[in-house]
């Protein structure tokens, strides 16, 4: 199994169209093969101090693949393409972390 944690920071204030976009795009990324979980999650609430938010403009992605070879294959989905193609220009940053489970 792959773990990744993709963090996404929109350009201030176009949080809420990217995450738009992302959530119309979920289905498709669902329905790839070897996809155990693919969604995102922005900071929660009244949690308490040791929380360290990521902040308003940014959300996680949370995913987890059967396997290296799935992952590489969502990577180069034409859905994923269409999807970079139409938020490019709402994204400031976005950092892709994958780890393999111990």
């Amino acid at each position: 199994m792959i773990h990744v944690v993709a963090i996404v920071t929109a350009k201030s204030g176009a949080r809420a169209a990217l995450l738009e976009a992302f959530q119309a795009n979920v289905p498709a990324v669902r329905g790839e093969a070897g996809c155990i979980e693919y969604g995102a999650a922005i900071d929660a609430e009244g949690i308490g101090s040791f929380a360290s938010p990521v902040g308003p403009d940014t959300f996680v992605v949370i995913e987890k693949w059967d396997s290296p070879a799935a992952l590489a294959a969502h990577a180069r989905a034409p859905h994923m393409a269409a999807y970079r193609a139409q938020t490019k220009d709402l994204v400031a940053n976005a950092a892709i972390h994958v780890f393999s489970p111990v």
